[in-house]
């Protein structure tokens, strides 16, 4: 066999691996952009979801749905019976949207709430058109901080909203707070969070990972980078403002925080959770033994019991009192 043929030959396990993590960078950056599980519900099922929300039941009083346009957002209020000291906004996760999110309103009783999906993509695909590609965080804060500044100016004091995410939701929140609380203009009520993914570029090196480690998982990091910058070109956004460390970084929040720790997660790491947490001057953390999105169902009436409680300490107005200051409406 000739020189040449030995050298083709040496090369073609390196030119499988390159071809390998070509593939599999370019198969992960699509679905950062483009969810590939994500599919809106039609719009009568989401309306009767709305409308069994509205109705309430086992211990939520309900209450009375409408929406108005924002900047191009549709964002929808829940409005209970009674005056509310103020609102809930809840942030949906990744590959979900606001039908999706709307059931963690029971969480809130004595709140009213708001949500709306990132960048209008549920109707934007409803109509079959092409719809925003996700930024991770970069553009859909920006959104959040969009409805905290409406709220603001429809009535509503930043220290009556309180924020909830959840997984994508968490570091969407987190995102918003760290440009809200560097305007200057004051903490939030509250931020409650759980699961949210370090950075794009974290989450891709995850999703290559997948649910258990296996022999090739070395090429997971160089993938990752690999996969989160052809995000960014895709969606034309930079990778490193998905990154929450280095948005919060120098920051010693205000606002008071309610962490659920899931320390068995594989797509938000445990380690940057605790960092994260430790940059809220006033906050909880609950930890629990299991993995992304899970701890409501391990923590069972523990979970919205611990809600509840951040809530009454954020608002201690909600049982009454001579204070009271004016109802968010």
């Amino acid at each position: 066999m000739s020189r040449r043929a030995w050298l083709v030959l040496g090369a073609l396990p390196f030119l499988a691996v390159g071809g390998f993590m070509a593939w599999k960078a370019r198969a992960v950056a699509r679905e950062l952009v483009d969810p590939p599980f994500y599919r809106p519900q039609p719009l009568a099922r989401v309306e009767a979801t709305y409308r069994e929300l509205a109705a309430g039941g086992n211990g939520d009083p309900g209450g009375a749905w409408s929406s108005e346009e924002v900047g191009g957002l549709q964002l929808w209020h829940l409005r209970r019976q009674e005056p509310a000291p103020g609102v809930v906004l809840l942030l949906h996760g990744f590959g979900d949207d606001r039908w999706g999110t709307s059931p963690a309103l029971q969480w809130f009783p004595g709140l009213d709430a708001a949500i709306f999906t990132y960048r209008r993509r549920d109707d934007a695909l409803r109509r079959g058109g092409p719809a925003p590609l996700v930024t991770f965080g970069a553009a859909e804060s920006q959104d959040v901080v969009r409805i905290v500044h409406h709220l603001e100016a429809a009535g509503t004091p930043r220290r009556r909203i309180l924020l909830m995410g959840r997984s994508l939701g968490a570091s969407v929140g987190l995102l918003a707070l760290s440009d809200l609380e560097r305007d200057g203009k004051g903490p939030l009520a509250g931020f409650i969070w759980e699961g949210a993914p370090a950075s794009s570029r974290s989450f891709a090196e995850r999703l290559v990972r997948g649910p258990e480690d296996r022999w090739w998982h070395a090429l997971a990091p160089p993938i990752g980078a690999l996969a989160s910058r052809a995000a960014g070109r895709l969606g034309r956004y930079d990778p490193a403002d998905t990154d929450l460390l280095r948005r919060t970084d120098g920051l010693r929040f205000a606002t008071p925080s309610l962490c659920f720790l899931a320390t068995q997660d594989r797509l938000a790491p445990p380690e940057v959770q605790r960092a994260l947490a430790a940059r809220f001057r006033s906050g909880r953390v609950v930890e629990v033994p299991t993995w992304h999105l899970h701890c409501a169902e391990v923590l069972g009436p523990s979970y919205s019991g611990a809600i509840r409680q951040a809530v009454a300490d954020w608002f201690p107005d909600m049982a009454g009192g001579p204070e009271r200051p004016p109802a968010h409406r």
